[in-house]
């Protein structure tokens, strides 16, 4: 039987039993299990997060994506009509104007005004996402709808987005998680446990079973690490919604490779030991500086890069990562690097063996 055409976006759906989407983190972050994919074997087998240093060697580097997920999300009211209000905060221009997603009922208009509220303000009256009437506001003035959906903002408040959005805001939880406001455990299990740096609007999935004893265990195995830097962007909450690949546009995303990282990469490269990128978008932020040097140097951009079958890996030998969504370009991305049947096949023995999907879900490791 031929392997269907890749480029064709039905090739990537599945059905997945919604009982199967993780809504809530696992007891300890190192609790996840692993679907282990050997692509030299072609083999699948069943493992623990845990367990993943008895499948690296000593010397095998581990890179890992340090960005902090903003507390982006924002709730508030049509200042002229009280209509209910929902916002995403989605970056800074350099006029110092924010970039915002919005959801509300009826048509905004250039010009109104969005009177925002704390984000955990009396609960906004027990979720029921009325706006509170006590405590200060902050202000949005719509400039612009642009091409995009998102509207350019005036800010009334002078602090750095980070400070306004601290104050204000709530971490951004994916929709199937099913809350609108992250409680006391998600602040927590949201982020890495080594994030470091401000900027996603999502966390960086892989990453989040790391705990600091998993981590540990990795440095007494003599595993070495790095990091890589990419702020994801609104581009993980849009679906592809063209029939075919090679017609979707990605959404640019800010990322660095440091020079410690490059010098860490060399190294482990010159020894003959494997790079394992933890995350895809430690996948992405590797093979784009690549893209645009050539070769393993420092560098920091902006990137679009869809990787998919076909795809020549430059940097990255290894790599773990969750469980993704049907038809989205990070299964494309996994398959990849270990071919669709072999994907594909792994995705249906996770589903069989009721592996836990998504952002709080399991992993897989690819060697």
């Amino acid at each position: 039987m031929s392997t269907p055409d890749p480029d064709q976006l039905s090739t990537w759906q599945f059905d997945l039993p919604p009982e199967l989407i993780a809504s809530r983190p696992a007891a300890r972050r190192d609790d996840a299990r692993l679907l282990v994919l050997n692509r030299e074997q072609g083999s699948i087998q069943h493992a623990h997060i845990r367990e993943l240093p008895a499948f690296l060697d000593p010397g095998d580097l581990l890179v890992f994506n340090n960005t902090q997920v903003l507390p982006a999300r924002l709730f508030g009211f049509r200042t002229a009509t009280n209509g209910r209000w929902e916002g995403l905060f989605v970056a800074q221009s350099a006029a110092g104007e924010w970039i915002i997603l919005c959801d509300t009922r009826g048509r905004l208009q250039p010009g109104e005004t969005i009177t925002v509220v704390h984000a955990y303000d009396q609960r906004l009256e027990a979720a029921g996402l009325v706006h509170a009437e006590s405590g200060t506001t902050l202000l949005l003035t719509l400039k612009q709808k642009l091409e995009d959906g998102s509207w350019q903002a005036a800010v009334s408040d002078l602090r750095t987005p980070l400070e306004i959005l601290t104050e204000y805001g709530s971490l951004p939880l994916p929709p199937y998680m099913g809350r609108k406001l992250a409680d006391a455990d998600d602040q927590i299990r949201y982020q890495t446990a080594y994030a470091s740096q401000p900027g996603s609007v999502a966390a960086p999935t892989a990453g989040l079973h790391f705990s600091p004893e998993l981590l540990q265990t990795c440095r007494d195995r003599g595993l070495n690490s790095a990091e890589v830097t990419l702020h994801v962007g609104i581009g993980t909450f849009r679906p592809v919604t063209t029939a075919r690949l090679s017609e979707h546009r990605m959404h640019d995303e800010w990322c660095r490779l440091a020079t410690d990282a490059c010098h860490a990469i060399a190294e482990t490269k010159s020894t003959g030991h494997r790079v394992l990128a933890v995350g895809t978008t430690t996948v992405r932020t590797l093979e784009s500086a690549f893209a645009a040097c050539g070769q393993i140097q420092p560098w920091d951009g902006r990137t679009q890069l869809f990787i998919r079958p076909g795809f020549e890996f430059q940097v990255i030998d290894r790599l773990l990562t969750n469980f993704h969504l049907p038809g989205s370009t990070l299964i494309v991305l996994v398959a990849a690097l270990a071919g669709y049947e072999l994907t594909m096949e792994a995705y249906r023995k996770a589903i069989e063996a009721r592996y836990r999907f998504y952002s709080y879900g399991d992993a897989m490791l690819i060697l």
